[in-house]
């Protein structure tokens, strides 16, 4: 049992769940759009996404990348390590366009933890932090499968891609609400700002556009928008009842399997 627990910590805390639940919604994207994407571009973002996540959760943890390390982050450094030699390997077989938008927002996610100008990074740049994060998911998750799948844009793509921010958004608001008591007040989170209530109001106001932009979709799909009303509605649920003291999985493993519902889901109905 102890060996079961320590492995299903380590598949959370490598980053491995938030890994699946990006690739869920690239797997969302695909549906919606009956698109056909290269397993090389899915291995990619997989790989780069726990490798991002690792790298700025642990960067703050001295010696993460160097250094004598307790077993747990010496463990999950050499995963680190192996997620981006295997990304690297698969990288070389992407299109110059998806390597392009890849390259920008791996960019994005180093300016997010490093800091450059007067010790500050993108993260500490006041309440930018979860629009960031949110910005960086619609783009994996909706951009690329589209670019890498060589589709032509349409507005229906663009509603999908706010919609998407929108939904990553709304998921991350119990992040913040958990994160609120070890914030600094400098970070300016959300919650900070807002207060729980109005910043709980503020994510089920965000899940009702998500919702009501679908009808004005000009390829409108019934079994579709009752996916989104089903996961949109089991967020709002969430965020309703949500607290800053919450289980030790809440968030990192129930949260995050939301993604991963909504392609089964949407899998189901499609």
């Amino acid at each position: 049992m102890k060996l079961l627990i320590r492995g299903f910590n380590f598949y959370i805390n490598a980053s491995i769940h938030v890994g699946f639940a990006v690739i869920a919604l690239v797997g969302v994207t695909l549906l919606e759009y009956n698109l056909h994407m290269p397993l090389e571009v899915l291995a990619v973002v997989f790989l780069s996404t726990i490798s991002g996540y690792n790298f700025v959760k642990y960067l703050e943890i001295k010696r993460f990348l160097y250094g004598r390390l307790s077993g747990t982050l010496k463990s999950i450094r050499i995963f680190t390590l192996f997620c981006i030699g295997l990304m690297l390997v698969f990288a070389v077989e992407l299109s110059k366009a998806t390597l392009l938008i890849l390259g920008a927002l791996a960019l994005l996610t180093f300016l997010y933890a490093i800091p450059l100008r007067k010790r500050k990074n993108l993260r500490a740049l006041g309440g930018l932090k979860i629009f960031i994060v949110a910005i960086v998911w619609a783009c994996v998750t909706v951009l690329v499968p589209i670019i890498a799948s060589e589709m032509e844009f349409t507005m229906d793509c663009w509603i999908t891609f706010i919609q998407r921010i929108f939904i990553v958004l709304a998921l991350t608001i119990p992040f913040e609400i958990r994160d609120l008591e070890y914030d600094i007040s400098s970070l300016k989170t959300l919650p900070q700002q807002l207060g729980l209530k109005k910043v709980k109001g503020f994510g089920i106001i965000l899940l009702l556009f998500v919702m009501l932009s679908e009808w004005v979709k000009n390829d409108f799909s019934q079994s579709h928008f009752i996916c989104v009303f089903a996961v949109c509605s089991l967020i709002a649920i969430i965020l309703v009842f949500v607290e800053a003291k919450q289980s030790k999985y809440l968030a990192s493993f129930w949260i995050e399997s939301i993604p991963i519902c909504w392609v089964i889901l949407f899998y189901y109905f499609s």
